[in-house]
């Protein structure tokens, strides 16, 4: 089945709002379509656009007014530019011609570690939902993943075993952010890497450690590692870019 195939219906019309707003098509301020026509647009039901809209709000990318109608939200004043773009993985991988696959290696709500400021900051005094993944393509690993989450800002993520889904995936589209960092390194696999890559131990590898916040709230903190043979960074800029 395709990736636009297998998507709700919901998360289509979520995924074309989010565009428009990504876009700059809808700027700060604009009143997006009112319900009913969102209704006519896509032949659904009040309530699959108002689950939407609600999703969006709670995403801090609309702002609904009683009687007047659901707009694009302000910018938060501490939003700012994203050296790299977040990809999400499944898609990319498909986009190539590969055959993805997803497997979830261990998935664990628990206290941060002590000594670990990043996962004390994710805490927020709590838990973090620590999970560990395997991103395939074509039956091999293509990157190892060790994700915290924040069950402050993403409560839905509790109630998700991420069996079958992405966490990378799930949270593009159902938690909104607002400013990334990304780290970029390179190294050579350690024996536990190794095993579950399934290659020798010192294999070439890029590894991402990538943090979201929205707003002043921090969403999720990420290592990714991928195999050096298999992935390539790419930035594009032009004369006079900031």
């Amino acid at each position: 089945m395709s990736v636009a195939g297998a998507m709700s219906l919901h998360q289509r019309i979520r995924t074309d709002i989010e565009g428009h707003i990504r876009s700059g098509a809808w700027p700060p301020g604009y009143r997006i379509p009112y319900e009913h026509e969102l209704m006519v647009q896509y032949g659904c039901s009040r309530m699959t656009v108002n689950k939407v809209l609600t999703m969006l709000a709670d995403a801090g990318m609309i702002e609904r007014r009683r009687r007047a109608g659901s707009f694009v939200s302000r910018p938060h004043p501490h939003i700012e530019q994203v050296a790299l773009d977040i990809p999400d993985i499944p898609i990319e991988v498909a986009s190539r011609g590969h055959r993805y696959q997803f497997q979830l290696l261990h998935r664990r709500q628990r206290k941060p570690r002590r000594g670990l400021a990043h996962e004390a900051e994710i805490a927020e005094g709590g838990t973090v939902l620590a999970l560990q993944s395997l991103h395939m393509a074509d039956g091999r690993p293509f990157a190892l993943e060790e994700r915290l989450l924040n069950p402050v800002v993403a409560p839905q993520a509790l109630e998700m075993d991420f069996s079958d889904t992405a966490p990378g995936s799930w949270l593009l589209q159902h938690v909104n952010w607002t400013r990334a960092q990304h780290r970029i390194s390179a190294i050579g696999a350690d024996a536990a890497q190794a095993q579950l890559l399934q290659v020798e131990p010192n294999t070439a590898c890029l590894v991402i450690q990538r943090q979201t916040w929205r707003g002043d709230q921090p969403v999720t903190y990420v290592t990714q590692v991928f195999l050096g043979a298999s992935y390539d960074l790419v930035a594009r800029f032009s004369p006079g870019a900031r």
